[in-house]
């Protein structure tokens, strides 16, 4: 991936229904070779989808926690299961398999602090694989949208 490439993939985070033509406008390249990078960078894997970004709130989700849970057995049958069924829970929006104290980390979103009660006693303490978890509220959460290229070997 060289200098262009990097624009490119800036440009899209920023800003995914950037048509081609504006695009390689803002690049200075011809929008051909604007569409074929960017198809390059699909085939690659670089791009792996386009998204709208969607206000929780306007999903019914006022509030989120972290839940960090220990799961056992300690085996990959056990770690792939628990990840797979709590990934398809409507609540959850993000799994994180860890090393260290936890296995997990689950990031929820739910409408009040009733409903996170809710999910934590009857889907995921109802786990027998479950064998301790630990909740943090999530009071403000920001996330960088635009993300670039890091140097290798640093």
């Amino acid at each position: 991936m060289d200098e262009v490439d990097a624009v490119i993939l800036q440009e899209l985070q920023r800003d995914a229904r950037l048509s081609n033509k504006d695009l390689a406008e803002r690049l200075s390249i011809a929008a051909s070779t604007c569409l074929e990078r960017t198809r390059r960078l699909q085939r690659q894997g670089a791009i792996t989808g386009y998204h709208a970004d969607v206000a929780l709130e306007a999903l019914g989700r006022h509030v989120q926690a972290l839940v960090a849970v220990s799961v056992r057995p300690l085996r990959r049958e056990t770690i792939d299961a628990f990840q797979d069924a709590v990934s398809r829970l409507p609540e959850v929006m993000s799994t994180f398999v860890l090393a260290g104290g936890d296995d997990f980390l689950v990031h929820v979103g739910v409408p009040s602090n009733d409903h996170l009660h809710a999910f934590l006693i009857d889907k995921l303490s109802a786990r027998r694989d479950v064998v301790s978890f630990r909740t943090s509220t999530i009071f403000r959460h920001t996330r960088k949208t635009v993300l670039e290229a890091l140097p290798e070997g640093r």
